[in-house]
């Protein structure tokens, strides 16, 4: 079984205790394997985060299972790097040692951990900043530091939960191209949480669109564009049709809802086997 393969098997988990108590994600299952990079889309509070954190290991399942090349995931692993919207990197420590922290919590000895981070910072352009604390970059930069310390520890997995989504939307471009970038040089599984649906299509070898809370897999839509992929794939027909698709599912509460002439982009020939 190739690393990476990640299983979900009706898997649900509530949240809460008692009277409190609630249902966050019901009856999802999926399959996603090695090396792909994986869009978890839907609205707001429809337990995509939730989704990821079990994913993680942070959150346990009520019913079903996750699995990890086959066992089970009941914890958190380094062999599942995580990145947040919200930087969590250690005030008080540089960038480079930041971006190392996971190697020195490993054994890797100080050298040999900054090579490597001064190598992996030079890769996404924060070389020059090796020696400034996080107060002293911008939102981008903090996040490229996030990345490069969630790869530095060559992950199996790296999940992202809507890591770009307090930049602006230049900075977001750039970050989405450098991701695939690093992605594409070092292929571990990512599951990314979104819910910019010009993101998801931009990003993704497939998208698994989510309903509204409690959170279901309402379909899984391959995304048939070619790697490497250009800013200028937003404008092509097959682009706009497949974004009117996952709109449609959006606004539609079951799975397979078909597509209104509202939906659907007028003389675009896009076959069933795109959303298969």
């Amino acid at each position: 079984m190739s690393a990476g393969r990640i299983e979900l098997e009706a898997l649900a988990i509530t949240l809460g205790e008692g009277a409190h108590a609630f249902t966050a994600v019901r009856d999802v299952s999926a399959v996603i394997a090695a090396g792909e990079f994986v869009c978890i889309l839907g609205p707001s509070g429809c337990g995509k985060s939730t989704l990821l954190a079990a994913l993680a290991g942070h959150v346990g399942a009520h019913a079903g299972r996750a699995t990890l090349d086959g066992k089970p995931i009941d914890g958190p692993h380094p062999e599942r790097g995580m990145v947040f919207q919200q930087h969590t990197l250690l005030p008080w420590r540089k960038t480079l040692d930041n971006v190392a922290f996971g190697l020195k919590m490993r054994g890797v000895g100080k050298r040999e951990r900054h090579r490597r981070a001064q190598a992996l910072l030079d890769r996404v352009g924060l070389g020059a900043f090796a020696d400034r604390y996080p107060a002293q970059l911008s939102g981008g930069m903090q996040q490229r530091a996030e990345i490069a310390r969630a790869m530095l520890n060559e992950p199996r997995v790296l999940l992202m939960d809507e890591p770009f989504g307090a930049l602006d939307a230049q900075t977001r471009a750039l970050m989405q191209s450098l991701l695939l970038d690093v992605w594409s040089e070092r292929r571990p599984t990512v599951v990314f949480v979104t819910h910019d649906i010009d993101e998801a299509l931009f990003l993704a070898d497939r998208i698994l669109v989510m309903s509204h809370s409690p959170g279901t897999m309402l379909e899984e839509l391959r995304v048939p564009f070619a790697r490497p992929r250009e800013r200028d794939l937003v404008t092509e027909p097959a682009f706009v049709a497949l974004k009117r698709r996952c709109l449609a599912l959006l606004r539609h509460p079951h799975a397979g809802a078909p597509v209104t002439s509202s939906d659907a982009p007028a003389r675009i020939d896009i076959s069933h086997s795109v959303f298969s």
